[in-house]
């Protein structure tokens, strides 16, 4: 029997042996103790190879059965059968749920457009010069490729016949060769947009936006890390992944570009002006040459647009509104005077106070006179001033409202000194990049433009709309479906095959993440109702443990999960365990999310259950024997844990972008 069998059977022995242990003896058993039971044997039935959301289905409904049966055994079936109907409905109303097919069916539109092997060629010309570039282009491949999938088997796969077989060529080490595939093809799981993000955020209550913003520096740095691994490792044994030989970097130029470069300058900028003067493109089409010439300014243009763009926003005038006018609007002095003597010509004044009685006037009393002539009521003279002073607070009023209307704007702002500064950095940057770019980088640039841009473009459009606010996970996910369909289209893909193969899939995956659900969900219920959760909580709580130490353990389970189980499994029936306690320790969730998206990266390369190396081994050549891809993989799980201590002692890395966006 293999090693790897036996390894896996007495990891389930162990769990058998543990849950034996630490429970008590049948007789002394409560129902807290069934749900530990329970727990135990979910983990043992996923192992033994059992489909993992009908596992949690059935051993939830028994369970939740024998909990309800203790109280009243009478309707211990009737509820039994309305947990599960309330929580499949709960289910599947969740909105954020359906951003998780259009993402999908993104992903195997975008596999079967055929991009990774242009990307992957334009990439290991362009790292041609970085040692271990086959590696160093294969990690930036996978990255790519599984950021804009988010489907860990099919970049492994493919990358497995394209890039594998390449670098055994170029002599590179099997177990480099072997690790630097199944740790980039996994980065899908963690750099937006990412399925997973998604599970957990439905799972924890979380923001799905703000997770997708705060991971996107982590799986940065994770992929950073693995790209300088690999180039230390071929600077020091060079053995273990030879540099490319002068005919690998060879790139055939087109005949107007291979003329301009041996009849005026190697250079592409200076070349292509320089051919448009006099006499010297007789024998280049000016059409060509302004079609190249527009190729090779594209970066310069797109950095002027940027600059422009940041410029007028840092510029922008301040719009004040002026104040004046507010307390005549409001009710100031005016308005006030003139309401209260409305108020005593109409009669609906208050009474006086008691302490100020006054002899009531007699109606019956003639008018006073003055000099001969008739004076006018003092009821008229009263409301004569009133309504002058009614006029005044209108006028006023009006002009208030005029003045408000009508915001002084100020003069342009001058730009900031660091503004000047940066833009004199890119100046000189682009001086050096246009200084060395000749005819062979314009072509591999050309590449670029084919292959690694327009996913990039597309991959970009759906984060900032996501992270920026423009549009729901759901809405950006169909737009990357929309994407998926242009880039496909555009590289004649597209046709009745593969839309039919893309929905398939599409459905069969959703089918599964959605019944993991509703079995993830029946199961926390039946956990929670015998009290499971209650045990655990008093468990750790009881330990006296600090918000650190916590944190310490909770990864490290979650580390030894992955061992056995998958990052569905892990997610769906454990974090539901973890959550609740978070709020006692004061740890925020979205950052616990974060730390386990890392930790999660295990779960595809930890053996005996690591599937990405199965989906290696699958397509690689017969002496590539497994225990040298599970060798491979043992580095790049050493940096995983370096990026989860980086991130655990320096928490900006994830929550500055959340931070800044969403304060």
């Amino acid at each position: 029997m293999k090693k790897e069998i036996w390894f896996g059977l007495s990891i389930m022995a162990m769990v058998v042996l543990a849950a034996f242990v630490l429970l008590p003896p049948v007789s002394e058993m409560t129902n807290g103790h069934l749900g530990l039971l329970m727990l135990a044997l979910v983990v043992v039935a996923i192992m033994l190879g059992f489909p993992t959301a009908f596992t949690l289905m059935g051993m939830g409904m028994i369970f939740a059965w024998i909990a309800y049966r203790s109280q009243n055994p009478s309707l211990a079936v009737d509820q039994t059968l309305d947990l599960m109907v309330q929580r499949t409905y709960s289910v599947m109303s969740n909105d954020v749920l359906i951003s998780i097919p259009l993402f999908v069916f993104m992903g195997y539109l975008i596999e079967r457009a055929n991009l990774i092997e242009k990307l992957f060629k334009s990439m290991h010309l362009a790292t041609a010069r970085v040692p271990g570039s086959l590696a160093v282009a294969t990690i930036i491949t996978c990255a790519i490729f599984a950021t804009a999938t988010g489907i860990v088997g099919a970049v492994v796969t493919l990358m497995g016949l394209l890039a594998l077989p390449a670098m055994l060529r170029a002599g590179y080490s099997v177990q480099l060769s072997a690790g630097a595939i199944t740790a980039g093809g996994c980065l899908g799981i963690l750099i937006p947009p990412s399925v997973m993000l998604i599970v957990y955020g439905a799972t924890a209550g979380v923001s799905v936006v703000k997770l997708y913003a705060g991971a996107f520096f982590p799986g940065i740095m994770l992929a950073s890390l693995y790209v300088l691994y690999v180039i230390v490792i071929a600077k020091w044994k060079p053995h273990l992944a030879p540099p490319m030989s002068a005919e690998e970097r060879l790139v055939p130029l087109p005949p107007v570009n291979q003329h301009i470069a041996e009849s005026i300058s190697d250079k592409a900028l200076v070349g292509l002006i320089s051919a448009l003067k006099g006499k010297r493109n007789a024998n280049v089409s000016t059409q060509e040459i302004f079609k190249q010439l527009g190729i090779t300014l594209l970066p310069l243009i797109t950095v002027v647009l940027l600059s422009s763009l940041v410029y007028f926003k840092l510029t922008a005038p301040l719009v004040v509104e002026a104040n004046e006018g507010v307390v005549a609007m409001g009710g100031g002095i005016e308005s006030s005077e003139s309401t209260e003597a409305e108020s005593n010509i109409s009669g609906l004044q208050e009474p006086e106070a008691m302490g100020e009685l006054k002899a009531p006037t007699s109606t019956d009393e003639a008018p006073q006179t003055l000099g001969g002539s008739v004076s006018e009521p003092p009821t008229a003279i009263v409301a004569k001033e009133v309504s002058s002073e009614a006029s005044n607070a209108v006028a006023v009023t009006d002009a208030a409202k005029s003045v408000v209307a009508e915001p002084e704007v100020q003069e342009r702002r001058d730009a900031p000194q660091g503004f000047w500064i940066s833009m004199g950095i890119v100046g000189v940057l682009l001086f050096i990049f246009y200084a060395y770019f000749s005819f062979v980088r314009l072509e591999i640039f050309k590449m670029l433009l084919g292959s690694f841009f327009p996913l990039a473009i597309m991959i970009l459009a759906v984060l900032g709309t996501i992270v920026f606010g423009l549009a729901t996970p759901t809405e950006a996910a169909a737009i990357g479906s929309l994407g998926g369909l242009l880039l496909a289209a555009a590289y004649r893909r597209l046709n009745f095959t593969v839309m039919k193969e893309s929905v398939y899939l599409t459905a069969k995956t959703s089918a599964m993440v959605c019944w993991l659900f509703v079995g993830s969900s029946i199961f926390s219920a039946a956990f929670a109702l015998l009290g499971g959760q209650e045990l655990i909580n008093t468990w750790v709580l009881s330990m006296d443990l600090t918000p650190v130490q916590f944190m310490i353990l909770a990864q490290v389970v979650i580390f030894l999960l992955g061992w056995p189980l998958e990052w569905t499994e892990i997610i769906v029936i454990f974090m539901p365990i973890f959550v609740p306690l978070l709020p006692h320790f004061g740890i925020d969730p979205l950052f616990f999310g974060l730390l386990v998206a890392l930790n999660l990266q295990t779960a595809f390369l930890s053996p005996p259950v690591a599937m990405a190396a199965f989906y290696l081994k699958g397509v690689s050549p017969p002496h590539v024997t497994l225990n040298q891809i599970f060798a491979g993989m043992l580095p790049f799980m050493a940096i995983q844990v370096f990026a989860i201590i980086l991130l655990y002692n320096f928490p900006a890395i994830g929550l500055w972008l959340p931070e800044v966006l969403y304060k």
